[in-house]
């Protein structure tokens, strides 16, 4: 039994080096026969620091998400930030992301619906899993489109996330979509670099590893050739050379759970 990965770098650094991930990224779907969506923002409208990289903005950033699927034929998401990012966003993209922090705006989340486009909901670290069925509600009120829902953690205390596993459920339950866990989100520790966000990329696959065995139904995986040198996000990405072997571990747990589950009925 497969799953399904929505994987890239944090934000568009270049043309050549999005291509680079999104191309090695099409040869682990094909080899470990999974489904990629390849991610990268445009923008990152949210850094710690006025001097954090935000990107090459739109337009730039919409010609290389292009000709990344014209490439490799993988589907594409990015983040959202604003109306007016949308309809240029719907020419391109297959599905818009909500980022966390704006996970309550409903005109936003009104306008990624009316697109067309599949919507991928962030759940903010502020915010209970049982919230979130309004968020969702507000995209399925002028929506037929797939709509999803992501667990990246809760803040706690200051600079840090705690992933409570049981969010997975309730919001399967409440929201009736599926369920994708943002590991590598899961481990930034928020402003704890010095004017940028740190993390703890080692636990990584503990969190990927306990999500299979809780149901998730996807996961986000942020990735880079080389994370120490990535332009936002290095810290909580995964490298891009160790990606297929985790990949490969998790279809291990799913697969032996799946088997488990038959063996019982």
């Amino acid at each position: 039994m497969s799953l399904d990965f929505i994987m890239g770098p944090c934000v568009i650094e270049s043309e050549s080096m999005t291509l680079r991930i999104a191309e090695e990224l099409k040869q682990i779907s094909e080899r470990c026969k999974v489904n990629v969506t390849f991610k990268a923002s445009f923008d990152k409208a949210n850094r710690t620091s006025v001097d954090g990289f935000r990107g090459p903005g739109i337009d730039k950033g919409l010609q290389i998400l292009s000709n990344v699927k014209k490439e490799t034929g993988l589907k594409l998401l990015t983040d959202i930030h604003q109306i007016s990012d949308v309809k240029p966003c719907s020419e391109v993209v297959d599905v818009m992301q909500i980022p966390a922090f704006l996970c309550r705006q409903t005109d936003l989340l009104v306008a990624a619906g009316q697109s067309g486009c599949a919507v991928n909901i962030k759940k903010g670290q502020f915010l209970s899993p049982y919230d979130m069925v309004y968020a969702v509600n507000k995209v399925r009120s002028v929506s037929q489109s797939p709509i999803f829902v992501t667990e990246r953690g809760s803040s706690f205390g200051y600079k840090d996330l705690v992933v409570d596993y049981r969010s997975i459920q309730i919001m399967k339950e409440t929201c009736q979509c599926p369920v994708v866990m943002d590991v590598t989100h899961a481990v930034q520790q928020p402003g704890s670099n010095g004017g940028s966000t740190g993390g703890k990329r080692e636990f990584v696959p503990i969190l990927a590893k306990a999500a299979v065995a809780v149901g998730a139904d996807m996961f986000f995986l942020e990735t880079h050739p080389n994370p120490n040198e990535a332009l936002s996000d290095g810290p909580n990405s995964w490298p891009l050379d160790k990606m297929q072997e985790l990949i490969e571990q998790l279809l291990s747990i799913k697969d032996a759970i799946s088997s488990h589950e038959a063996f019982i009925i």
